[in-house]
């Protein structure tokens, strides 16, 4: 079985590292965090690598003994979490090549099985859910640490609860970690409610911006490089803008259109009816059939050309 391989390349591993994809949202975040607290509860001296990550998370306990990059070249075990394909590792991605034995744990559907060892559960509605599963397997405790990281992770991933493919099992596990001592209430307020100031000044802009194409079915916006510039944004300050549109009467899919020094980063979300990941997976990209994304290369305007050509194919 999966899990008790890699249970196994875990004993038997000197050093670990953690990894998660680029712009690391809550669940990475969360998912990352919750293994960290987890192998050291083991009894393991794990590196947690993440290059940036939105402020938001500061509130994560552990998130102080995250790195930005290592000395160790060639770990013995790499773990990557909330990842559908090595790509989106990015930069840091060699760290989960150069290692001895490579594991994947996931959610997304459109996972490609990097990893030497796979455990991926599209069903799940967040990774860090998974985490549940997989730390009671290995008999490691879930303490108020490793609780409120998870937690983390299923709140932001389903949006508060609200979107589809959250299960009654959700909601179980959520009671379950309330009873170990999370604070439930306090961490939906400060990893989904609270903004940056730099967050709400490109929402404005967004919202200004925005445009309603084939009778209201797709909303469309951006933000420039400049912008972020301008109100002087961090990493993760783009965060929620693809809900603007998602959320108004009529819209099936919303297209969010962010430029990079690295190319136009896609986000799409959709309703009812349209699988977005089948839109990303054109790109290089992928996720959910609700919530997915994508680089495309090009300026703003020639991004938003290729991404509604396949957004409406699919209407």
């Amino acid at each position: 079985m999966t899990l008790d391989n890699i249970l196994e390349e875990i004993n038997k591993a000197e050093n670990i590292v953690i990894l998660t994809h680029e712009n690391p949202d809550g669940d990475a975040i969360g998912s990352g965090l919750a293994m960290y607290h987890a192998l050291k509860a083991y009894g393991k001296k794990p590196d947690i690598i993440v290059p940036e990550h939105s402020r938001t998370f500061n509130c994560l306990p552990g998130i102080e003994e995250v790195k930005t990059e290592s000395n160790i070249e060639h770990y013995d075990l790499a773990i990557s979490l909330d990842c559908a394909t090595i790509k989106m590792l990015n930069g840091f991605a060699d760290y989960f090549e150069n290692a001895r034995v490579k594991v994947c744990i996931d959610h997304h559907s459109t996972n490609t099985m990097f990893g030497d060892y796979n455990y991926v559960n599209p069903a799940a509605p967040a990774c860090s859910q998974i985490l549940l599963v997989i730390l009671e397997y290995f008999g490691i405790e879930i303490s108020k640490e490793i609780g409120t990281c998870i937690l983390a992770g299923i709140i932001t991933d389903t949006g508060g609860f609200k979107y589809q493919g959250v299960t009654a099992e959700t909601f179980e596990f959520v009671a379950w970690l309330l009873n170990k001592g999370v604070n439930v209430s306090k961490l939906y307020r400060q990893v989904l409610e609270v903004k940056t100031k730099a967050n709400f000044e490109l929402h404005r802009l967004a919202s200004n911006r925005i445009e309603f194409l084939e009778n209201g079915k797709v909303a469309y916006t951006y933000i420039t490089a400049e912008d972020e510039k301008s109100v002087n944004a961090e990493s993760g300050d783009h965060e929620g803008i693809v809900e603007i549109g998602r959320s108004v009467e009529g819209v099936e899919v919303s297209v969010f259109v962010r430029e990079t020094e690295k190319g136009c980063k896609i986000s799409l979300r959709s309703n009812e009816y349209v699988n977005v990941a089948d839109a990303c997976i054109v790109f290089g990209g992928g996720g959910h059939a609700r919530a997915a994304g994508c680089t495309i290369q090009g300026s703003v305007e020639q991004a938003k050309e290729k991404i509604l050509k396949e957004v409406i194919r699919l209407l």
